[in-house]
């Protein structure tokens, strides 16, 4: 059992199955974040554009506390999987619009977990809370066009395809093109 996992106990924490398990992200995570962070960068650096924002422990944590704060201020849910006791990605609400009821999904995987249906049982776990428990009324994913396995998620939950939006996100001096997928609260199926 890793030390993140052991810590977990007693805090925002939920079992999904025996292998998958979801907490609030807090700053003891951050060593594994960063390890998990650090070992998926060639993988993860053709989509996001924080990478070399991230350059050691410090900056995991400095994140988490930002995540941790916006929480705090119901502007933001931050939460870390864990896979068989191991830290296996993050996703969340990375921004709460409460006026409009929109909440702003984001989410990455560590290479070796993907394949295994981890984000799929996440995400739909996230949508549950935040269409029973926060205020909102619709969420929204923006994935690159080219990037069919974050693609793969809002079409297996079933979200609706809301457009493209033109050279959205700059990425290694690259703009990519992003899909807008949306899902109303009614349209939820547990």
């Amino acid at each position: 059992m890793t030390l993140a996992f052991k810590k977990a106990r007693g805090m925002f924490f939920r079992e999904i199955n025996e292998e998958l398990k979801i907490s609030l992200t807090i700053p003891q995570y951050a060593d594994e974040l960063f390890t998990l962070t650090d070992g998926n960068r060639s993988y993860l650096k053709q989509w996001l554009p924080w990478l070399d924002a991230i350059q050691d422990v410090s900056d995991t944590k400095k994140f988490i506390e930002l995540q941790l704060l916006k929480f705090h201020q119901g502007g933001a849910l931050h939460e870390t999987i864990f896979y068989k006791n191991e830290v296996a990605s993050v996703l969340g609400f990375n921004q709460i619009d409460s006026i409009n009821g929109i909440g702003y999904l984001g989410y990455w995987l560590g290479e070796t977990f993907t394949g295994k249906g981890i984000m799929t049982f996440a995400v739909k776990d996230l949508l549950r809370l935040g269409f029973d428990y926060l205020p909102i009324q619709k969420v929204d994913v923006r994935c690159a066009v080219e990037n069919s396995k974050s693609r793969a998620i809002p079409e297996r939950l079933e979200f609706r395809n809301e457009g493209i939006i033109r050279q959205a996100e700059l990425v290694n001096s690259t703009y990519l093109d992003h899909v807008v997928y949306g899902l109303l609260k009614q349209e939820f199926k547990c």
